[in-house]
């Protein structure tokens, strides 16, 4: 599967409809960016059951901002919704390649677990402070 665009508009249904998406925050004018763009298609090609998406800053502003993007390229990995990675800095092959295993190796069970405790436990210290 080629990469995928994301903007404003389709990220939310992107990220809510698949199970893994990376997302490559990128620009034009972006040196680094431009290195590592090859590197993102080749494992779009190589994985073509996960989503591989791209965010050009210059064009979806608000997409950048709503994550915080302060320097590019930055690469997201998301997981049933949840950010699993998050990182500026483009990634040689080989070091991408490990990262996609390791967020296909994480449980997710563990991870929502933990999500829903933190939250459990944020509910808990907000109804002490009453």
């Amino acid at each position: 599967m080629a990469t995928v665009e994301l903007t404003k508009d389709n990220f939310e249904a992107i990220v809510r409809g698949n199970d893994v998406v990376f997302v490559d925050f990128w620009a034009e004018w972006c040196g680094p960016c431009r290195m590592f763009g090859p590197v993102f298609e080749a494992a779009s090609a190589e994985h073509p059951d996960l989503v591989f998406a791209k965010v050009n800053t210059e064009e979806q502003p608000e997409l950048a901002g709503a994550f915080n993007v302060m320097s590019i390229p930055t690469l997201m990995a998301f997981r049933e919704q949840v950010v699993l990675y998050a990182e500026p800095g483009a990634l040689p092959a080989k070091h991408f390649g490990e990262l996609i295993e390791q967020v296909m190796a994480v449980d997710m069970d563990e991870v929502h677990r933990e999500i829903a405790e933190r939250h459990a436990d944020h509910d808990h210290d907000h109804d002490q402070s009453h």
